[in-house]
């Protein structure tokens, strides 16, 4: 599996295990292998965290890795943890809800056993700080979120989110972000050939048809016309 954040590529291979951050935007494709792709997931969610925190105090400090994939070595604990698993598995391939907790417990201090800086990660509750608005647009407008969403990953409400735009863009959020992503489409198709039906959830837009209504809208052109 392959994933981008804007920032930095990641690869995953079978065997690797890693921490995939809160509060990231992150694009990821899974490519075939030979055999059948099976992957693991255990979400540490907030509420288990703080129980966890109140029944295991550890000492926090200020984060300073901003990966969006933190990658764990293997190990004989977490190796015989995964291989632990299966027993506790019910038919829909959810773990049986009343070992859920405790396995989870489990994984999180088998991993502050290996990675004792990794408190820092799971156990910060702190809302985002107010960000540069700017460069976190220019480096984000390909992800298909909310406007709610962005406000909150630039640590503001939505109504100062809209207000801190249209001072940084002089235009709303809605108009920008679709203006950018079709500009955006423009250059890959024609200047990388790349095909429509490749280019449009990659720079946000959820519908090819609709991608193409708005693409022809804006340039005169369709999509195919372009390449």
């Amino acid at each position: 599996m392959k994933a981008f954040d804007g920032h930095k590529n990641y690869v995953m291979i079978p065997g690797d295990y890693c921490i995939a951050r809160k509060n990231h935007l992150v694009r990821y494709t899974k490519y075939k292998d030979e055999g059948e792709f099976e992957k693991i997931i255990i979400t540490f969610d907030e509420p288990f965290l703080r129980k966890f925190w109140e029944r295991h105090p550890v000492q926090v400090q200020s984060d300073t890795n901003n990966d969006s994939f933190l990658f764990i070595e293997e190990g004989k604990l977490i190796k015989s943890y995964i291989q632990s698993l299966e027993p506790y598995y019910t038919g829909d391939s959810e773990l049986d809800e009343i070992f859920a907790d405790i396995k989870r417990e489990e994984l999180l201090m088998i991993i502050l056993r290996y990675k004792s800086e990794m408190a820092d990660v799971f156990f910060n509750f702190a809302i985002p700080e107010k960000i540069d608005l700017e460069a976190f647009m220019n480096r984000n407008f390909r992800f298909n979120i909310s406007l709610e969403r962005f406000a909150f990953l630039t640590g503001r409400s939505l109504s100062s989110f809209k207000r801190d735009f249209q001072k940084v863009f002089g235009t709303n959020p809605g108009s920008w972000l679709k203006k950018k992503r079709l500009n955006e489409a423009y250059f890959q198709i024609s200047q990388h050939k790349h095909k429509p039906s490749e280019v449009y959830l990659e720079v946000g837009f959820e519908d090819l048809s609709h991608f193409s209504f708005v693409f022809k809208k804006e340039f005169g052109l369709t999509p195919s016309e372009v390449i």
